[in-house]
């Protein structure tokens, strides 16, 4: 299992967060501490990255960026986005 390490700006972009983003953003959460490599390369040219994407809530109109530290088993929420 991961530990999720959510950086001070991203919280405050999941505090900015509309209800309806809330559930599937809480399902990201749960996934990523399971299986974090499952998301999306951020780089499409480096599909290995560590730095990676997960899109989220109605019409995927939401995306978290993270970084995977495999070594120490974390998962730090870079950004939060809302496009809604």
């Amino acid at each position: 299992m991961y530990r999720l390490d959510v950086y001070p700006e991203a919280q405050e972009q999941i505090d900015a967060l509309p209800p309806e983003a809330v559930p599937g953003l809480a399902e990201v959460f749960r996934v990523l501490e399971l299986a974090p490599w499952n998301g999306d390369s951020q780089h499409d040219k480096n599909p290995t990255a560590e730095v990676r994407k997960w899109k989220f809530g109605p019409h995927a109109a939401g995306q978290v960026i993270y970084l995977i530290l495999d070594h120490q088993r974390e998962v730090h929420i870079v950004m939060v986005q809302w496009w809604g």
